[in-house]
């Protein structure tokens, strides 16, 4: 929850590259990430218009056997949406609705 809680705080202060740094030392550690974890992250490269990275993160996602779902889905497109990739946020679309992650 700490580790969570402080990506959290970085992603809403626009603090993208800190945000992944306590991510990166989270996925370091013994303690268990979750899809809160990756939301948060992916959600701050969103904010500083890292799609780039912010599909990095959901690459990883599927690494740790953590279930998505649609608020990580809408972060990934959200963020590919503010850098110009449209191709992307189209292929995570299609991967959500294939997933049958409902859109909320």
């Amino acid at each position: 929850i700490i580790f969570n809680s402080a990506i959290s705080a970085c992603e809403k202060a626009g603090e993208w590259e800190k945000a992944l740094q306590l991510f990166s030392a989270l996925l370091q550690t013994q303690v268990q990430s979750n899809i809160i974890s990756f939301s948060s992250a992916i959600s701050a490269c969103e904010k500083g218009c890292k799609w780039e990275k912010a599909l990095q993160v959901f690459s990883r996602i599927s690494q740790s056997h953590v279930e998505m779902n649609a608020i990580t889905y809408n972060a990934g497109i959200s963020a590919c949406e503010k850098g110009g990739a449209w191709d992307n946020a189209l292929q995570l679309f299609s991967d959500m609705t294939q997933n049958q992650v409902g859109p909320d």
